[in-house]
């Protein structure tokens, strides 16, 4: 999933926060409403101006931030004897 065509940080929308392009809609919000159980179809029915690649994006986007934020650790080496 390519995201970067669908998250936008603009300092005259919503403060600079990461919007899916064309919303008012933070990532912020949506990563907080999938935390809380909400699905896919909730938030559409909720912002119906996303759309269900939108919510992928953002997903895809978390998943690529906490791969830089926590890097995996080093496989650890075989015992040599």
């Amino acid at each position: 999933m390519n995201y970067q065509n669908r998250i936008i940080r603009d300092p005259g929308i919503c403060g600079g926060e990461a919007v899916i392009k064309g919303t008012r809609v933070t990532l912020r919000t949506i990563l907080a409403s999938l935390a809380e159980g909400d699905r896919v179809e909730d938030l559409l029915r909720e912002f119906p101006t996303l759309t269900e690649d939108d919510v992928l994006a953002v997903i895809a986007f978390a998943a690529a931030s906490a791969e830089e934020d926590f890097p995996v650790p080093a496989i650890p080496r075989a015992f040599s004897y």
